[in-house]
Formats: structure tokens, sequence, C-alpha cells
């Protein structure tokens, strides 16, 4: 055993430290198993921070990898970087950190897909709105630009891009989120002056990549020339904006909104279909549709013998997705949770649940980890 100095390559953003740190005078600063949910918390334990190591002795345990913690720590992060950006004081290694928060991301994306998709439907009150709709919609890009095989330059332009897209209006989205009326003239204008704001906004903090900035100036464009802020439309709109665009508008729709009705994530699957080649292409939607399945992870679902279940992995084919039944035909919430292929004849899916629905049922909260396991643990 001898004692170190932390180094910047020893730690990094979502991990769970192996081991306590203890400055100068021996004091503890961090004990083992806290999570680095900051490159500041970095920074700050590389300058200070020594452990003692015992890698020569024996491996230290270590907490398997979560990718929902993972994401929970990109949010925190992403949380206040867009704050600086948005009050024009954003750090100098602004791009440092984002393309670190970009990395949990895909981290996550690599851990668990299917952790990280379900994320979406399921840990929606882990940050503001603002913030984890952001995290939401770069979950499913990556998805997209993996299916169209973008190169990893592109790949990394479209995550950031999907991370800072509403950096303008961060002060009036959980606001708007909130609000039950109809938005009013002067909302509507913030909303529609957002993508050219945030363009400028991240020009200031130095950010200069051409494809991210072009991504959010163009993901509020539709197809049929009908959107704004420049009302493009097919080829004009950029690839990746298109890409943004119809996950921002998937994640918008399945998301907990007070002024419009919730979607199941099969209702809005099948109205961005409805919409191709108006607002969103449509070759585009059917291949988000392929991407997610007609059950994307994570919907609640009632089975023909009557059971309550949630979607937990992709099947052979898109109709047939496995099943953790949560609660029984009679409506008691089952203590162990059973495994149901829904291939089977009593087992196949009758409906996909609402929150409305599910809320009748009086269930309790479902813990993600009881579900998926330790890639879903907080």
């Amino acid at each position: 055993m001898k004692i170190r100095k932390v180094t910047a390559a020893d730690l990094k953003l979502g991990m769970l430290i192996p081991w306590n740190v203890y400055g100068e005078n021996g004091a503890l600063l961090v004990r083992k198993g806290h999570m680095i949910a900051s490159a500041n918390q970095i920074d700050y334990l590389v300058e200070r921070g020594s452990f003692e190591d015992h890698s020569g002795q024996h491996e230290a345990s270590r907490e398997p990898d979560s990718a929902l913690r993972k994401l929970n720590a990109a949010g925190l992060e992403l949380q206040a970087l867009l704050q600086a950006v948005s009050r024009r004081a954003a750090p100098p290694d602004l791009r440092r950190r984002l393309d670190d928060v970009a990395l949990l991301v895909t981290d996550a994306v690599a851990v668990n897909v299917d952790v990280a998709v379900a994320t979406i439907l399921h840990n929606q009150r882990a940050a503001s709105y603002a913030v984890r709709h952001c995290i939401d919609t770069a979950v499913v890009v990556q998805l997209l630009a993996k299916a169209k095989q973008l190169s990893p330059e592109e790949t990394a332009s479209l995550t950031l891009a999907a991370l800072t897209m509403n950096v303008a209006m961060l002060e009036q989205h959980q606001r708007l989120q909130d609000n039950r009326l109809e938005l009013s003239a002067a909302d509507r204008a913030v909303v529609q002056a957002h993508p050219e704001a945030g363009v400028q906004l991240l020009r200031l903090a130095g950010i200069a990549d051409q494809a991210w900035l072009d991504c959010i100036l163009h993901h509020h464009e539709n197809e049929d020339g009908s959107g704004y802020p420049l009302r493009k439309s097919g080829a004009q709109i950029p690839l990746l904006a298109r890409l943004l665009a119809l996950a921002d508008r998937y994640c918008a729709r399945v998301a907990e909104r007070a002024w419009r009705k919730t979607m199941t994530p099969h209702t809005a699957l099948r109205d961005l279909l409805l919409e191709s080649n108006v607002t969103v292409d449509g070759n585009l939607a059917a291949l988000l549709i392929r991407e997610l399945g007609i059950y994307p992870i994570g919907t609640y679902v009632r089975l023909i013998n009557g059971e309550i279940g949630v979607v937990s992995r992709r099947g052979l084919q898109s109709t047939t997705p496995h099943v953790e039944s949560v609660i029984g035909p009679r409506g008691a919430p089952l203590e162990v949770f059973l495994q149901r292929d829904t291939r089977a004849e009593m087992h196949g899916i009758r409906e996909v649940l609402s929150l409305a629905q599910l809320a009748t049922l009086q269930a309790p909260p479902l813990r993600m980890e009881q579900v998926w396991g330790r890639s879903a643990a907080v």
C-alpha cells in the first residue's frame, strides 16, 4: 500500500470513487462511493487529494456501471453549464466540459441501451424539465446516429446540439412546462426566437462547430416549410437538424406536461409517422420506430391475461417485446415481478396504458432497478 496523489486519469464524471480521498493534512475530503457529478469536483480532488493505493495487493471492488447514474450525473453537470451560458458567463473550458457530458450519455447508452431509453419515461423527475428533456433527446439521437452510420464527428455534433438546443429559453422552460393555459404572444415570441438566440449565446461562449450550431438553428424547421425561424423545407434542412427535430418532438410528447395531454410512446410514434413529409421526414420517422420499437422500452402495457407490465427489452419482433409484469390480473401489485415473453398467446399485449390509466390502479412507484437491475441503480 502506498499514498498516491489523485490524477485526472483516476476520475471521470458519473463514476463512484473507489477509495477515500484525503487532503494534505490527512483530513477526509470525500468518502469511498461518492459519485463525481461535476468537472469542478474533479479539479478540486486533483488539486488537493491523495488516496491509499492498494492496487499492488488486490483489485479494489468497484460498483457496477449504472446507465441511470451516468445520465443523472450528466444532468447535474449540464444544468450548471446551461445556466452559465444563458447568463453569458460560460467557463473558459465550456467545450471540454460539454464533451464530458456528451460522453456520459454515450457511456450510458453503451452500458445498457434499454435502461437509457427507459429513463425517458421513468426518470422524468431527476432534474428540471429543461435539462431532463435535453438528456432524453441526446439518448434518442445517439440511437439515430448509429442507425444512420454517422461519423464520430457528426455524432458528437448532434449529441452536443441535443444537450444545448434550448439554452436560450432555459429560464422560461420550466414555467412554460407548468403552464396550463395557452401560450401568450410574448411566450410564443420567445419560443420562436430561441434557435437563433441559442446559436448566438453559444458563439459568444466560444463554440465554433458549425454543424452543431446549424443543427440548433434548424431543429424547429418543418419538411413543408411551415416551421421556424427561417421556414426552410425538405433538403434545405441539414440531416443532423432533421434527426434532432425528430428526437426532440418524440421526447416532448411523452414527457409529463401540464399544458397538454401526455402521449403514450406508442401514440407519439404513430403521430410522428402520420406527420411524415409535413413536419418531419417520413423516412427518418420510420427509422425512429425501427430503433425504438412499436412498444418502446419503459412502456406500460396490459397483457391478454390481465397483468400489467412494463416493456423491459426488445423481442425478436417489434410487436413482441419482453415485459416484466408488476401487477397481477386482479389488480394486486406483485411482490416478485414476472418475466413475460409476449410471443406467448396469454402474454400478448392487449393495450398500451396511459399515465392516467396507470394512476387509477394505485400501484406503488416503480424503481427502475427492480426491472433492469444494477444498470438502473440510482
